[in-house]
């Protein structure tokens, strides 16, 4: 707990300081990361497009991989395309599985993904992927998690890839060099307030 006292704050600052330091000094491995945003909260798909405009502004080329997603448009896709080709982008999903209602549509759409996305992981200029919703074709089965375990462990050494979706499993973040799990505490849908420009799409 932070005081008030201002020399006992003074050595609780410095404590943190050295400790971030010494974090710092030791961390000096550089590799293409695995990160994955799972959770039941709103924002996973949000950390990863702040990642992919991170890469962009270091003059990566971008890979963007929607599954699910597809039927209805973002906001997202106009904003990067105004890269002029510095991002890729493929919205390859049909629909949230409730609103198909088609287990052999979806399992085929997140297929076809999935191969474009094994393309754009082989390509040398492609520096960071997002597999949007990839994470829940997984948890729905409409694709074997072995196969794209291993297909995700033959990744450039030196790419990025961000895997976004509720219900990671075990194994997935076995393998993953970073986590963060979104957990909803209030959401305004609950509170009858529908989908709004600019936070949900």
């Amino acid at each position: 707990m932070i005081t008030d006292d201002p020399e006992a704050y003074q050595r609780q600052v410095q404590k943190i300081r050295d400790s971030y330091e010494e974090r710092k000094a030791a961390a000096t491995g550089e590799k293409g990361l695995i990160a994955v945003f799972t959770g039941t909260g709103k924002g996973k798909s949000t950390a990863a497009f702040g990642m992919a405009l991170r890469a962009v502004q270091h003059g990566m080329k971008v890979g963007v991989v929607q599954y699910v997603k597809g039927a209805i448009a973002t906001a997202e896709t106009d904003a990067f395309a105004r890269f002029d080709g510095q991002v890729e982008w493929h919205r390859m999903g049909e629909g949230f599985h409730w609103i198909t209602q088609d287990a052999e549509l979806d399992k085929r759409a997140a297929e076809k993904a999935w191969q474009v996305s094994l393309e754009l992981m082989a390509r040398p200029d492609m520096g960071l992927l997002v597999l949007d919703e990839l994470i829940v074709s997984l948890r729905l089965r409409q694709l074997d998690e072995a196969v794209v375990l291993e297909g995700l462990k033959q990744k450039r050494p030196d790419q990025h890839v961000v895997l976004t979706g509720r219900g990671a499993s075990k194994e997935l973040i076995e393998i993953a060099d970073l986590v963060t799990e979104m957990k909803m505490v209030k959401h305004h849908y609950r509170a009858g307030i529908r989908a709004q420009a600019g936070i949900e799409f």
